[in-house]
């Protein structure tokens, strides 16, 4: 069984390439707030749990989020692996992420991290929200909190990742084949 990360800073790709990853490799996107929706959606213990959080105005917590991703792994017939989009998201979900690979006698097979430059990130975060009406893209403010909050959350879990031999970068510059070319070249060794 594969397992990947797959990280980028807003406006990376991500969505658009995670698609043909799980097309090409047969493998489960789990997307953690897919996953929430779901759940909620569901009327699941852990989506009623979360639903009441989220109307308090309260951050879902990780042992909510760690069991939603660790259900998705016992649930994994028919398919090749897992791309996690969304967790973890810090060193602490991380270390869990790897208990959880241990118990199964699994390992994570690479940290995919699509990159762009910072003026790149605000250009596309600023496209999209005119293409589709997204008012939280839509503030020049909440695009700059946004790619700070990244850098700022995800730099440790690079440093994390890379220390142990883990992290792989992809530029994400180009067309969308071109970025999708180089994840499947790195794909295909990893």
């Amino acid at each position: 069984m594969k397992y990947f990360i797959l990280f980028g800073p807003p406006g990376a790709g991500k969505g658009t390439q995670a698609g043909a990853m799980v097309e090409k490799y047969n493998l489960r996107h789990l997307s953690t707030g897919e996953l929430l929706r779901a759940e909620i959606a569901a009327g699941t213990p852990l989506g009623i749990q979360a639903q009441a959080l989220i109307d308090k105005g309260n951050l879902v917590p990780d042992e909510v989020v760690e069991e939603m991703i660790e259900a998705q792994f016992r649930a994994s017939e028919g398919i090749d692996g897992f791309l996690l989009d969304g967790f973890p998201r810090t060193v602490a979900q991380a270390e869990v992420l790897g208990e959880m690979l241990t118990r199964r006698g699994e390992a994570l097979t690479g940290v995919i991290s699509i990159m762009i430059p910072d003026a790149m990130i605000y250009d596309r975060i600023r496209h999209r929200a005119e293409i589709e009406g997204r008012a939280d893209d839509a503030s020049d403010d909440i695009v700059r909190t946004r790619i700070a909050t990244y850098h700022a959350k995800t730099e440790p879990l690079i440093g994390y990742y890379t220390a142990r031999g883990e992290y792989h970068e992809v530029d994400g510059t180009g067309t969308i084949e071109d970025v999708r070319d180089r994840i499947f070249a790195l794909l295909d060794r990893l």
